[in-house]
């Protein structure tokens, strides 16, 4: 997600607000609610699957014995 965009077209918003019979911000607020609301579905997502590939990646057999020769 290109959060530069984000921030430019909330700029944008900001500007239509100012011009439009909406209350002031209520239109920015609204949208940056939503992409808050969508990067913590992401980031959700990713920690999800992070917790899963980690659970996949023990094998408790692993380093269990030593080998030495002497």
């Amino acid at each position: 997600m290109d959060f530069a965009n984000v921030s430019a077209a909330l700029g944008t918003l900001s500007a239509y607000d100012a011009s439009s019979s909406v209350s002031s911000g209520s239109l920015a607020y609204a949208v940056s609610t939503a992409v808050l609301d969508q990067s913590l579905e992401m980031n959700e997502a990713l920690g999800a699957s992070m917790v899963q590939m980690m659970e996949h990646s023990v094998n408790p057999a692993v380093g269990g014995n030593i080998d030495l020769y002497v």
